[in-house]
């Protein structure tokens, strides 16, 4: 019986040094891996390059990272919510590169699926792609987009099994599954850990084959980033 279970996120993060290039799934809060999170910043890792959606709020999820200068390059889509980000973007003191949504998805996909490269419409005559190829296709302009190139991979799944197949609820599925296997190392930190053989097969999202170690995770916020009321009549 194949187990990849480990029993800390501690243990998880083995192998994670300085200066390497990290995948970290979710969307705004949502979905994101908060105890891998909280073990880089326990760790202490500098000079990281880190690839995900966004970069979390001041206080939480990625900002936890930024706070304490850990993070040497930011490779993302939407920063809009994180003062801290915006400070060290402007003062010069973080390097950033913003990709179309769309864009990093792929080049997680591709990554995943072992494509080196692959062509997008997105971007195409603005700042995207200058120093890019570009080339058309039946009359429509394309940019050359490369695969990421990651040392490891950090997501959050609901439930998963000691064989590392997962399953992901409701928003949490969304740069998730695509950055499974997209890294040398995929680290899967989930709420509910079963045995193997436990999961219907036809609910699973992401075969194990992608995940290289699994651990329960604990004491998770499951924060709203912008809650909006309506005030009572």
């Amino acid at each position: 019986m194949i187990r990849k279970t480990v029993n800390s996120a501690e243990e998880a993060l083995k192998g994670v040094k300085d200066g390497m290039t990290l995948m970290l799934g979710g969307f705004g809060l949502c979905g994101i891996p908060e105890n891998a999170i909280a073990e880089l910043v326990r760790l202490g890792i500098k000079n990281l390059t880190c690839i995900s959606n966004n970069a979390g709020v001041d206080d939480f999820g990625l900002g936890l990272l930024l706070q304490k200068h850990q993070v040497k390059k930011m490779i993302s889509s939407y920063v809009g919510e994180n003062e801290e980000f915006e400070r060290q973007m402007l003062s010069g003191e973080l390097e950033v590169e913003l990709t179309p949504q769309g864009t990093l998805a792929e080049k997680c996909r591709a990554a995943q699926s072992g494509f080196p490269a692959f062509y997008t419409p997105a971007g195409y005559g603005t700042e995207v792609a200058e120093g890019k190829e570009t080339r058309e296709f039946n009359g429509k302009m394309y940019v050359l987009e490369h695969a990421y190139k990651a040392d490891f991979s950090f997501v959050k799944a609901w439930k998963g099994d000691e064989a590392g197949n997962l399953i992901f609820k409701g928003t949490a599925r969304n740069f998730n599954p695509c950055m499974c296997g997209a890294a040398n190392i995929t680290v899967a930190e989930v709420e509910q850990l079963l045995p193997a053989g436990a999961l219907d097969p036809n609910e699973i999202h992401v075969p194990g084959i992608f995940v290289k170690r699994i651990f329960q995770g604990r004491d998770y916020e499951k924060r709203i980033e912008q809650r909006t009321i309506r005030p009572r009549n």
